[in-house]
């Protein structure tokens, strides 16, 4: 399975084509626009989600409800594009209607693909980077994988996505939820998606300090997938390794620095004894772990725990302070122009890596155990699992 993207900000509309989803998989297009709703939530979230209502339209690869095997076509309409279709249209313009529409950008924003995308595709306009590499598309990155947790749903794989730390931050829930489908109905209750709600106030509070100050905070998020398999990705080659594949996805979310696996970087602070985790033996439950430090991977394949991933946002660096920059013409500093902005998207965020979990997992399951139809895989995946609880 995998899966294109296209379009701009400030475009007519975003499009994903997916291919490689079985045959009679049920969807609609209301499986999808439920989690593009979550995607636009979340304290701190600036002007644009008050213009964007975002509705995903199917427009191949579904027949009454179902999926027929052949690639799947989303589109996601920009209802701003009413205001930027003479900017942003494929139509020639001439040099003075270009003078005249005073949208040319040729100031690079620190911290943005602004300078480095016009130097590599030679852009003297960078509205022609900022536009695609905007976090605007990972709206349609949340409509792909809804399609893959709609997928994983099928076999009981429950993914949900939350927020461990803004700002410094740090959730620390006196209970946290033994599973995921918990977390989601706990966390679809938060503004910030925070399964503290002591930690909620004040990640809320210092988002309004951020947003009064002009300025922006990151955070830290979590995935919590259950229900999976073991056996998912290979040891066999450095990019079959499911955990690895699992990171350059998150790592490809916008403003994302960092991924952890389970523990991450804790491991490198503590001995040998206090990170691995011991294998157990039930007549019913089969193999299991006793503890789950390593997150459900042990030699880039899910171990049957569930899988826990950790993506890092750094602040998004559009500020109502602006810093400093050099123009491109004039090679004069300037202060960075500001386009919308959230001052804290870390909420967001959640949604989006979870969702860029799910698809790597999706895409690993349907490697196991076959693409072609729902009944084909169910079988395949029947006849794994048993095996595997006897082995």
């Amino acid at each position: 399975m995998r899966f294109l993207t296209a379009g701009e900000s400030h475009g007519p509309e975003l499009t994903a084509i997916i291919e490689g989803v079985p045959s009679h998989l049920p969807l609609t297009a209301e499986d999808i626009n439920h989690h593009l709703a979550r995607r636009q939530k979340g304290h701190g979230r600036g002007r644009r989600m008050q213009i964007e209502t975002d509705k995903v339209k199917i427009t191949s690869g579904v027949r009454h409800g179902k999926t027929t095997g052949a690639p799947i076509t989303l589109t996601v309409e920009n209802k701003d594009w009413t205001h930027w279709q003479k900017i942003m249209g494929p139509e020639p313009v001439s040099e003075q209607e270009e003078k005249e529409m005073k949208r040319t950008i040729s100031r690079p924003r620190p911290g943005h693909a602004d300078l480095n995308g016009a130097i590599k595709y030679d852009h003297r306009d960078m509205r022609n980077v900022l536009e695609r590499s905007s976090a605007r598309e990972t709206t349609i990155r949340v409509a792909v994988g809804a399609v893959a947790q709609k997928l994983l749903a099928e076999f009981g794989v429950t993914i949900a996505g939350h927020v461990l730390e803004i700002g410094g931050i740090v959730s620390r829930p006196e209970t946290k939820p033994d599973n995921a489908a918990d977390i989601l109905v706990r966390t679809e209750q938060s503004p910030v998606r925070c399964l503290d709600s002591e930690a909620e106030k004040q990640m809320m509070d210092l988002i309004d300090e951020a947003k009064k100050n002009g300025d922006s905070i990151g955070g830290v998020v979590e995935v919590v997938a259950d229900g999976l398999p073991s056996g998912l990705g290979s040891h066999v080659h450095f990019d079959r390794k499911l955990d690895a594949r699992i990171a350059r996805s998150v790592m490809s979310i916008n403003a994302f620095k960092g991924v952890e696996v389970g523990i991450g970087f804790e491991a490198a602070r503590k001995p040998g004894s206090e990170v691995h985790d011991e294998i157990m033996y039930d007549p019913k439950r089969g193999y299991y772990r006793k503890t789950n430090r390593l997150g459900g991977f042990e030699g880039g394949m899910t171990t049957g725990m569930p899988v826990v991933v950790k993506g890092v946002m750094k602040p998004i660096p559009t500020l109502y302070k602006p810093l400093n920059s050099v123009d491109i013409e004039t090679k004069e500093p300037f202060a960075a122009s500001i386009e919308r902005s959230d001052s804290c998207a870390v909420p967001a965020a959640s949604v989006v890596c979870e969702h860029a979990v799910s698809f790597e997992l999706a895409a690993a399951f349907l490697e196991k155990f076959g693409s072609d139809t729902i009944g084909d895989i169910k079988q395949a995946y029947e006849a794994y699992t048993e095996k595997a609880r006897q082995f």
